[in-house]
Formats: structure tokens, sequence, C-alpha cells
């Protein structure tokens, strides 16, 4: 008895080492299966060289199938290993939508109508639909408008395919869109970014953002500010000065209610609607109403007494002045009156100092 429960053991460890040896060293794990002599027609694709074994590889990955067959009976026999193998390491390594989807990818030798071909076989770390919903840009700013447009609409996640890609710090983005866009944005989501693979002129981008408010509150927020900006545009309407207008906005909103200086998860809604904001929602709200109505306006982040603090920087007949929202009014600022903040002088234009003609 013992001798043959000795047997099969051996028998069983054969069968193992064999199936190993058929699949290259590609699975990560071997599964009990059927030996098989003709490999089923999922695809009619054949290779004859390398080149078009990644093409055949990319076109299945692409599309997000799980296996496919590929003749190779034009293949030169001593060399269809090795390519097969590095065709492998660069659709999972280099190629950017394998590098994103593809857990694995492994292969087996067989025949398909008699003819000698490869069964593929790929496990996904990402689903079909995940695969198929990558979004494509050419450039960054085609990305920028594609990311824009998810935080518009309040999407948890993107996935981009970024041709001609540039490193970009996707949370400052994100950050800046905000800032500038207040009245589109209602809370700037935590931001998560993956990019796959490390180097390489495309590259996949996976972005996860996270809100603490749900969606549909969002979009509620803002379809409930959009009247107040359109009333801020109203408001400056006609051939007026720019001093006037500036100085009309800054009446508009400060005007408003009767204010709770603090911050909010959800900065434009709780000052336009609640009468609650800090010193980032009022700037970042008054820019706002000042670019839609053709006034240049810029946010400065800084610190007033060591504390952390935002303001604006506007132009009136090109002369650049800081304003400080939160003083009792409209007072227009030279550089050298803004004693206790603190800006990054590098990043702003001069405050107070005459154009040169």
């Amino acid at each position: 008895m013992r001798k043959c429960v000795a047997a099969a053991a051996l028998v069983l460890c054969l069968l193992l080492v064999g199936c190993g040896n058929v699949f290259d060293g590609h699975y990560t794990s071997v599964k009990p299966h059927e030996q098989q002599n003709t490999l089923s027609d999922n695809q009619n694709v054949s290779a004859s060289n390398y080149d078009q074994l990644c093409s055949a590889l990319e076109t299945l990955v692409k599309s997000g199938q799980t296996e496919g067959v590929i003749g190779i009976a034009e293949y030169d026999e001593d060399r269809v290993t090795e390519d097969i193998n590095r065709a492998i390491t660069k659709i999972t390594k280099e190629n950017p939508i394998g590098a994103y989807a593809v857990k694995s990818v492994r292969f087996e030798k067989g025949t398909r109508a008699g003819k000698a071909a490869l069964l593929v076989d790929v496990e996904y770390i990402h689903t079909r639909a995940d695969i198929l919903k990558i979004l494509h840009a050419t450039g960054m700013e085609a990305a920028g408008s594609l990311i824009r447009n998810a935080l518009e609409q309040c999407e948890a996640d993107l996935v981009l395919l970024i041709r001609d890609y540039e490193q970009t710090d996707f949370v400052q983005l994100v950050e800046n869109y905000a800032f500038e866009y207040p009245q589109l944005v209602m809370e700037q989501p935590a931001v998560a970014a993956n990019v796959y693979p490390e180097s390489g002129d495309d590259r996949v981008v996976e972005l996860r953002f996270t809100y603490q408010t749900s969606r549909d509150s969002l979009r509620n927020m803002r379809q409930q500010v959009k009247p107040v900006f359109e009333s801020a545009m109203l408001y400056v309407s006609g051939d007026g000065e720019q001093r006037e207008k500036y100085s009309q906005l800054y009446s508009f909103l400060m005007e408003r209610y009767d204010y709770q200086i603090a911050g909010s998860i959800t900065p434009t809604y709780s000052l336009l609607r609640h009468g609650v904001g800090d010193s980032r929602a009022f700037a970042t709200v008054y820019g706002a109403m000042c670019r839609q109505a053709g006034l240049e306006c810029m946010m400065v982040s800084g610190t007033r007494d060591g504390e952390s603090w935002h303001w604006n920087i506007i132009c009136v007949d090109g002369v650049y002045y800081h304003v400080n929202l939160l003083e009792d009014n409209f007072h227009l600022r030279k550089d050298t009156q803004m004693s206790g903040f603190v800006w990054d002088y590098s990043a702003y234009p001069a405050c107070g100092v005459e154009p040169v003609e």
C-alpha cells in the first residue's frame, strides 16, 4: 500500500513539473488542466516576428480579452519562446494599458487547425469595463480639460491614456482649478494619482477623487450658487470704470451677510448661502466674480501676522493692487503697505508700480 501511495505521488509530481515547462514560467501558479493538442480558435491572428507578437498581445489587452490564439506556423521555432517572453514583458511593463490593467500573461504551445499556435491567457487587475472606459487625450492640455470636466461632474474616478505625457502634479492641478472656478467646484476632493508605466511618452493616469459630500448634494449646491454669480455679473454690467466695478463687486459680496468667519469643506456654498467663510473662501469667490465680469483678479496665498491667509491682487488701469476683503472697506494697497503680510513675491506682479510706457 505504501509503495502505491509513493508511486502516485511521484506521478503527480512529474505531471506538475511537466505543466510548468509547458507554460514556460509565466504561470504564477500551476492549475490542474487537461492536456490539449489543439487550441481553440478564439482569434484569427498570426505572427511571424517579434513586432507582430507584440501587436497581437496589445490588441488582446486593449480589448480586455482574457484569452486568444496566435498562429506561429511561419515563426522561427528556435526564437518563438524567447520572443513571446520579451513581448509579454513589453506589454506588462512598457505598454500603458498593459501596465495599468494586466496582472500576468501566460502562454501554452499547441496547434490550431494542425498548425503551430500559442494559446495566450491574460489575468487582469482591472476589469474589461475599466479598460474600455479609458478616455484618450493628446497632450496635457487636453488631459486637463477632461480632468476639469470630471471635477465639474463630481466623478469619483477618471482614467486617461495621455499621448505626449508630461510630468504633472495632479493634486496641485485640481487645487488650482478649485481656486479658479469656485462656482463650479463646490468641494475640493482629496486626489490619489497613479501613473503607468513609470516612463514613456504615453502613459495611463488613474485618478481617484474622494469627497466628503455626496455627488447629488454637490450638484444641488452648485445650482443654488449659480444665480448668485449671475446676479454679480448683472450688478456690474455696463461701461463703468474698472475701479468702480471692482468696488461694486466688493459691495455685492461683502454686504450680502453679516458674515461668520469660519472654514468649510464646501466654501463657496457656505459663503454665499449661509454667510460662513474664511479668507480663502472670500478671495476665491471674489476672484471668480471679477473674472466673470472681465476684470483681472488673482488670489494670493500667504500669511498675515504668521497665520495662513488669502487675499486678492487686482489690476486698475494697468497698475496692480492688493485687496484684503476682510477689512472694513474697499482699500487698494501697494506692496509697501502690506505690513504683516508675507507671500511669494516672485509669483505675483509688483503692486503700486506705475506701468512703464
